[in-house]
């Protein structure tokens, strides 16, 4: 399956724990971190609910 890049450009603090959440569970342990992760719809579906704090590299 297609690998999608991405990388936190904000801070989760002052975020809902949701969100939070959303970004330990996509692998995220501090800022400018560039993780590769597979382009499963359950992946993508969590990169945009944490749009605004993440970007996709290509």
């Amino acid at each position: 399956m297609a690998t999608i890049k991405i990388k936190q450009i904000k801070s989760g603090i002052n975020r809902p724990e949701r969100q939070k959440r959303t970004l330990r569970a996509l692998g995220f342990k501090k800022m400018n971190q560039t993780l590769e992760k597979e382009a499963t719809p359950q992946i993508i579906g969590m990169i945009a609910k944490v749009a605004h704090l993440v970007t996709v590299i290509n």
